[in-house]
């Protein structure tokens, strides 16, 4: 009985747990990339996350205004979220991670099984 209530006890505090850190972090709002090279809105689109470029500088490597990720992201601590991140365009998928601070946002993308990552600053655009 004790280890029963012991079990409850810990799921119930997993789960306010991840409740709580699904609460703190948002990454929603609109995000210059530190490079200069991109402006994208970051909110919700179903039941997952989209990143839309709003203006691109340099479209040489085929973005384009409208481009989108579309994210599904988990809790990974306090200030972080991890997932995937669909690419429509080139029809890629790449796991990701978010950590949002203050008016900074960090994205790491990665391919291949983490074996190609690319590590990208965001500043808000408020």
């Amino acid at each position: 009985m004790r280890i029963e209530v012991l079990t409850a006890f810990s799921a119930i505090m997993l789960t306010a747990a991840m409740s709580h850190a699904q609460q703190s972090v948002d990454p929603s709002g609109v995000w210059l990339r530190d490079d200069g090279n991109a402006r994208v809105r970051i909110a919700p689109c179903g039941s997952n996350i989209c990143a839309t470029n709003l203006w691109i500088r340099d479209t040489s490597k085929g973005e384009e205004v409208g481009d989108r990720l579309i994210m599904s992201l988990q809790p990974k601590s306090q200030d972080s979220l991890f997932g995937t991140a669909f690419d429509e365009k080139r029809e890629r998928t790449y796991s990701i991670t978010v950590q949002v601070s203050d008016n900074v946002l960090l994205t790491r993308g990665c391919i291949l099984g983490g074996v190609l990552c690319k590590n990208v600053r965001w500043q808000s655009a408020r």
